[in-house]
């Protein structure tokens, strides 16, 4: 009897996970393992072996500091491959650039795809679409750094920032959303659009003006970002998308306020779990512990 029933518990989860799509979603990680960044891995491990995710969303600076130097820097290892080693992790990784990634070889980002199998980055900026058997959900990955004037204005910090069209990213923005036809489209970048933030207010501004007009004509359900180190979910009034900013998977910054439209706040370090049916987008904001510090829910 016993074994009927498990029997049954498997079919039934089965069933969930082929009518949903689940996806990891992490970034600013790149710490050699230190500060939370390992047993943060070694929880998002544990976590895939209950739940059937699909991918990882990385949304920018897997590698802190100067980022990488070539595919065979060795930082590939200490600050990810090593880290998130996990079996359950082996599943694809779709990532993004940090701008602490444009501080080394942004090309050597994309090229790692040719290295690593789990790595799919097909581009700087992209689109994918992930399928349930009754739920689609549209990702649009972007490459913020370039969108932002100050990054431009910083060669030597930042040398190929400049060699980036930000006009024809925002264009193909426009044009990806406009022929989106699944059920959720959920928008990620590594900057945020709102946030409390002790960080330059140009970064914010400049999001502001050149991508969300893009986002609200387009009615995007959610955009999710890193960057800042904690969580916020911010709703301003009059805009119809949920904005998420996810936590640092390694070292968080603890002091963080709100802003106008905000919802919620943790200076806690953690991930986030995305999950869409047909009816539902949800986003889990996770700690270090592995509870659910605070969820987002979209309904149709």
């Amino acid at each position: 009897m016993k074994r009927f029933i498990f029997s049954i518990l498997l079919l039934i989860r089965a069933a969930v996970s082929s009518a949903q799509v689940s996806l990891l979603v992490t970034n600013d990680m790149g710490r050699n393992g230190y500060y939370e960044q390992k047993p943060i891995a070694e929880l998002m491990g544990r976590m895939a072996e209950e739940h059937d995710f699909e991918a990882v969303l990385a949304l920018g600076d897997v590698h802190h500091f100067m980022g990488v130097e070539s595919v065979d820097d060795p930082l590939w290892m200490t600050n990810y491959e090593l880290i998130y080693s996990h079996p359950e992790l082996q599943i694809p990784w779709y990532p993004i650039l940090g701008n602490h990634e444009y501080r080394g070889n942004t090309q050597a980002v994309l090229d790692y795809a040719q290295v690593s199998r789990r790595w799919q980055m097909p581009a700087r900026y992209y689109s994918k679409v992930f399928e349930g058997d009754s739920t689609s959900v549209r990702v649009i990955f972007l490459d913020t750094t370039p969108l932002i004037d100050k990054y431009h204005n910083d060669p030597q910090d930042y040398p190929t920032v400049r060699q980036q069209r930000a006009d024809r990213q925002l264009a193909w923005l426009d044009k990806e959303l406009a022929a989106a036809r699944e059920d959720w489209v959920v928008v990620v970048g590594h900057h945020p659009i709102y946030a409390d933030t002790p960080k330059s207010t140009e970064e914010r501004t400049d999001m502001q003006k050149r991508v969300d007009p893009i986002l609200r004509r387009h009615r995007v359900d959610m955009y999710v970002c890193g960057h800042i180190h904690n969580f916020q979910h911010i709703k301003p009034q009059g805009s119809p998308i949920d904005y998420i900013v996810n936590s640092a998977a390694s070292l968080s910054r603890q002091k963080v306020g709100k802003v106008e439209g905000t919802v919620f706040v943790s200076g806690q370090p953690g991930f986030s779990i995305l999950t869409c049916t047909r009816k539902e987008l949800k986003l889990d904001m996770i700690n270090a512990r592995g509870e659910i510090l605070h969820t987002v829910k979209r309904n149709k």
